[in-house]
């Protein structure tokens, strides 16, 4: 139970904003979740954790990113308190147009494009279901995502409870009108997922889990 001077906090993270924000180029992929929120919010008493993502389909190049991101789940469901909600991957063919196309050559292209759908959708549901249930006294969001505004601006206008911002992103790429919407915004730094990594190797109930190479 939260004590009387702690808040009882839900965490939204929307898990592929935070991952391109700012883990995906960074030693910090073996992320523990909880203890990032331990260190970003230090006052709060946190509820439970939801995490939105979609299984990955690998690309040319990381035929590993499946079994990768399998194993970093495993080691998610270690915390008790967190839960994984699960969108879906789409690929589909389009034609775009070359920015510079040679003299003589086709003005456009085939692409493959790959796009992760739901997890926006999953949040904004989850956050605002929890809300009209009164599940917390407030709610943190871990994303840069715009299209989050106006669940949280119905959280905080409608239901009156706080919702604070956990940015993934650089602090030049803030969403303006979201973060004017947030009760609160932190940045989450370089410092405080170094301060956030599971240990090497972890035990469930299937056995052992073990930090990807590279990870």
């Amino acid at each position: 139970m939260a004590s009387a001077s702690l808040m009882k906090t839900n965490v939204y993270v929307d898990g592929f904003n935070l991952f391109y924000g700012c883990v995906k180029d960074a030693p910090f992929r073996w992320l523990n979740l909880a203890q990032l929120c331990q260190v970003l919010l230090p006052a709060d008493c946190i509820h439970r954790i939801r995490y939105f993502t979609a299984p990955v389909q690998p690309r040319p190049g990381h035929p590993q990113q499946r079994v990768h991101q399998h194993i970093y789940l495993r080691a998610l469901c270690t915390i008790p308190n967190l839960s994984i909600h699960h969108g879906q991957f789409r690929s589909r063919v389009v034609r775009l147009p070359l920015a510079q196309p040679p003299a003589g050559s086709p003005r456009t292209v085939e692409v493959v494009r790959t796009e992760e759908k739901g997890s926006d959708v999953n949040l904004a549901t989850a956050l605002l279901v929890d809300g009209f249930t009164h599940d917390f006294d407030a709610a943190v969001v871990v994303s840069n995502d715009s299209d989050l505004l106006e669940p949280i601006k119905v959280v905080r206008q409608r239901l009156g409870y706080p919702v604070g911002i956990l940015n993934p992103h650089p602090r030049g790429q803030r969403s303006r009108a979201l973060f004017q919407a947030a009760t609160f915004v932190r940045q989450v730094s370089r410092r405080a997922l170094q301060a956030s990594q599971f240990p090497h190797t972890l035990t469930d109930a299937h056995g052992t889990i073990t930090k990807p190479q590279g990870w």
